[in-house]
């Protein structure tokens, strides 16, 4: 079924959330790389209504930050006092008019009814609950789902056309009625107009003085007016999360999700329950996705990667045929088929080229590591720029700050630096050029020159590439770049 544009979307995100027990908001809370309400905005996103407006309440600063910076063009209504889920549309009806005009002259067309604790929600639930709507011309259409145990849950009473005779609370229902398995999801589609009147009716005669939203069902019935019904496909989705408990089972069940979407596409994930992956990852064809992976923020992986087992990547990008595992990166990019671990940590601005080799204890932070260069192990690569073909031997340390300021390493195409070389910056190392083991490098090594240390003193030997290692590409980059020197 197809839809039109909705009018509105209201998303109730209001109320404190005491059995979280948190100091952060209910809807703050994270899972799958987003809050729980930018889940539900996503969702209704994919409606492109022509207004947006989130119910804030408890911690509505924090809320409405949070609101502005994942949805920019969203906007906020405040319910002061958390008075029944009613009285909350009311306060979105009344910021959606303005000062200028009635709700019910501001809105026409449809007005969608959604919850911020429903991080399952999809955008495509929501178009079929407005096209079943706008199909069957209703006053308002009740999205529901069948519950193998429907206990707790208000139950639906259709009449003999189908439409919804009413909704009938468990605490008030027959034995016959409690049998029902189609339960409400406290979400809706109404037809503007109608809502911003029916709402202004709303009674708080009730245990605890509030005002209901369910209860326009009776009041649109009674004026003789069409309620309607859409079923979810997937009941978990109009699950609400009120604890930590259901925090992680949505937690889970959104991420089987996202992993069966990439398996379809063509990705193996070799054990999908030891995986995590956020809902902004990309990953591609034929990628192969070990154990204890996690993947998270806008993670791209590229085709025929490899990574795993035990990778945790955060906003870092794989490229094709890359091999990644036992690593931690976080805003990282790794070049095409690349080698990375076991056992490495890439920080913010590490970049490795094609063919690149990060080893066994190697840390690199923002670093150009070039293509086909080599850190094989026990090395700390920080604020350098490393060429192609270059071999950094085991312990190296660039050693980046001066307890002031960071400086730059810069080294050479296919250089050769021994183990345990110590790179004091700021300093270059030429092309070809090669570092003796324990060298302490605190000047510039000419191309083709190989540093040692003596004592506290370096020496450089110029033509030492050239002389003992002749017809190598290490004392051919060091020609060239010796040629253009002269």
């Amino acid at each position: 079924m197809s839809a039109s544009r909705p009018a509105a979307v209201i998303v109730l995100a209001a109320g404190e959330g005491t059995r979280m027990r948190s100091r952060t908001p209910k809807v703050l809370h994270e899972i799958c790389g987003r809050s729980l309400v930018a889940h539900v905005l996503a969702a209704a996103a994919e409606l492109a209504p022509q207004r947006t407006v989130v119910v804030v309440g408890h911690e509505r600063e924090r809320v409405s930050a949070h609101v502005d910076e994942v949805a920019p063009g969203v906007t906020t209504a405040v319910q002061d006092k958390q008075n029944g889920t009613g009285h909350a549309v009311r306060m979105a009806l009344d910021s959606l008019a303005g000062d200028d005009t009635t709700p019910a002259d501001a809105l026409s067309g449809t007005v969608v009814l959604c919850y911020g604790d429903t991080p399952l929600l999809r955008g495509r639930t929501l178009g079929d609950l407005v096209a079943a709507h706008e199909a069957g011309g209703n006053a308002a259409t009740v999205l529901s789902a069948h519950l193998d145990d429907p206990t707790g849950y208000g139950r639906i009473i259709r009449d003999s056309s189908g439409a919804c005779a009413g909704i009938v609370e468990e605490a008030d229902a027959t034995a016959d009625q409690r049998a029902i398995t189609e339960i409400n999801s406290g979400m809706y589609a109404f037809d503007g107009a109608a809502l911003a009147a029916v709402v202004q009716r709303l009674s708080t005669d009730n245990a605890k003085g509030e005002e209901y939203i369910t209860d326009t069902v009776a009041l649109l019935r009674g004026d003789g007016l069409r309620v309607g019904v859409s079923v979810a496909e997937d009941a978990g989705e109009i699950e609400g999360v009120n604890d930590r408990v259901q925090l992680a089972a949505a937690r889970a069940s959104l991420n089987r999700r996202l992993l069966e979407t990439h398996m379809r596409a063509g990705v193996t994930v070799v054990d999908p329950a030891s995986t995590l992956v956020d809902v902004d990852v990309t990953i591609g064809q034929d990628a192969v996705i070990e154990p204890q992976t996690q993947l998270l923020g806008g993670t791209v992986v590229g085709d025929e990667a490899h990574v795993g087992p035990g990778a945790r990547l955060t906003d870092t990008a794989v490229g094709a045929g890359a091999t990644v595992s036992h690593t931690v990166a976080e805003g990282a990019e790794i070049g095409e088929r690349a080698v990375v671990g076991p056992y490495s940590y890439l920080r913010p601005g590490a970049r490795l080229g094609g063919r690149a080799k990060v080893g066994t204890f190697v840390e690199v932070k923002n670093s150009n590591v070039g293509e086909g260069t080599k850190i094989p192990h026990l090395t700390y690569v920080g604020d350098a720029d490393i060429g192609k073909e270059a071999n950094i031997g085991a312990s190296s340390v660039f050693v980046n700050y001066d307890g002031v300021h960071k400086n730059r390493t810069v080294v050479g195409d296919h250089a050769r630096t021994g183990s345990d070389t110590m790179f004091i910056a700021p300093v270059n190392v030429g092309d070809g050029a090669y570092t003796g083991a324990g060298t302490v490098v605190r000047e510039d090594v000419p191309p083709g020159a190989l540093a040692v240390s003596e004592g506290h003193r370096q020496r450089n030997i110029d033509g030492w590439v050239r002389s003992r290692r002749p017809g190598t590409a290490a004392a051919d980059a060091a020609e060239r770049a010796t040629s253009a020197e002269d």
